[in-house]
């Protein structure tokens, strides 16, 4: 019986107990860093002749994902705060019309155009949040019925023709390089440092976290969950917005589709980054972490030469084994800071 406690605190001092200790406790972190490892690990030998594993094909990965991350940005808000956001595809489909319609068909300039864009955008994101909290509707009914007004207001703006002239600045953001650096991509990369600011060093940010992780505890800490949500979600416009103005000037042109997977996609990416769906749990290094694992997986199934016809399959599989991995190392990482407790 007095040999109990030795045991115990000689098995606390092994360093094989300490490698687990750490592993349990920084598991939202690791897993996702261990998934994008063995995903660039892997395509690097895969790919013909190492062309996966080069600076060049790195810059058009950072490249592709950079509007996504951009709509991610925003989805962090939003999931951080135990919400979800289903409109945002629709939303940055709608921006990129509505800055293209006042170009061409009203002559606004471009500049004003979108910004105008943009406005709407953040407006709408501004109805998801004031419906949401104000009426008591779960989110996910909301912002499904935004869905449907944005894209219908896309189709009927664009009776189902594109538009080929896009604002300039869109077309810059889009396509323009500074030196050999992609605007895009710096872009993409001022609005994550933004919104990690905003989340780790701010008032508001802590508030996120706090409205995520226990509401009603929250609200009696005398912060108002409803304008924490209402804000969230309204950032969670803008952002779309952003991204769907900077879309369209990357593709040259606006037209009611072709953004029907990045909503989906923006959410996998944060929540295979480690972002909790039921909030409180992440923020924008993981959603960074997530982007990587997302646009290495697209790039390198089309280096390795996959049937184009089982590519949306193997990557479904993909995505579904590493979200299943990050949720399990979040239940981990929870239980391991609860026994310390």
């Amino acid at each position: 019986m007095y040999q109990t406690p030795k045991i115990f605190s000689q098995q606390k001092n092994s360093i094989q107990y300490k490698i687990i200790h750490i592993f349990r406790r920084h598991a939202r972190s690791v897993a996702p860093l261990l998934t994008l490892t063995v995903l660039i690990v892997f395509f690097s030998f895969a790919s013909e002749g190492g062309r996966f594993f080069s600076g060049r094909n790195f810059v058009n990965i950072f490249q592709q994902a950079a509007t996504l991350a951009i709509m991610s940005t925003g989805v962090t808000f939003v999931l951080l705060t135990g919400e979800i956001d289903l409109s945002i595809a629709s939303m940055a489909m709608f921006s990129g019309v509505l800055a293209s319609y006042l170009l061409v068909n009203h002559g606004v300039p471009g500049t004003i155009a979108f910004i105008s864009a943009f406005v709407v955008a953040t407006f709408l994101g501004f109805i998801n949040g004031l419906v949401t909290t104000r009426f008591r509707l779960p989110s996910f009914m909301t912002t499904l019925a935004m869905m449907q007004i944005a894209s219908g207001l896309a189709i009927y703006l664009t009776k189902g023709r594109p538009f080929f002239e896009v604002p300039a600045i869109a077309h810059t953001l889009g396509t323009e390089r500074w030196g050999s650096i992609p605007i895009i991509i710096i872009a993409a990369l001022v609005i994550l440092i933004i919104g990690h600011i905003v989340l780790t060093y701010t008032r508001f940010g802590r508030y996120i976290y706090m409205v995520g992780g226990n509401r009603e505890a929250a609200e009696f800490s005398g912060v108002s969950s409803i304008n924490v949500r209402m804000l969230a979600l309204t950032i969670g416009g803008s952002m779309a917005g952003l991204a769907g103005l900077i879309n369209t000037g990357r593709i040259g042109s606006a037209h009611a589709g072709g953004f029907e997977d990045m909503m989906l996609n923006s959410i996998s990416a944060v929540v295979l980054g480690g972002t909790s769906l039921f909030g409180g749990e992440g923020g924008i290094p993981n959603t960074i972490i997530g982007l990587l694992i997302f646009g290495v997986l697209n790039n390198g199934l089309n280096m390795i030469n996959l049937d184009i016809y089982l590519k949306t399959v193997v990557t479904g599989l993909i995505l579904l084994i590493a979200l299943i991995i990050n949720v399990y190392s979040l239940k981990i990482g929870t239980e391991s800071q609860e026994t310390e407790e």
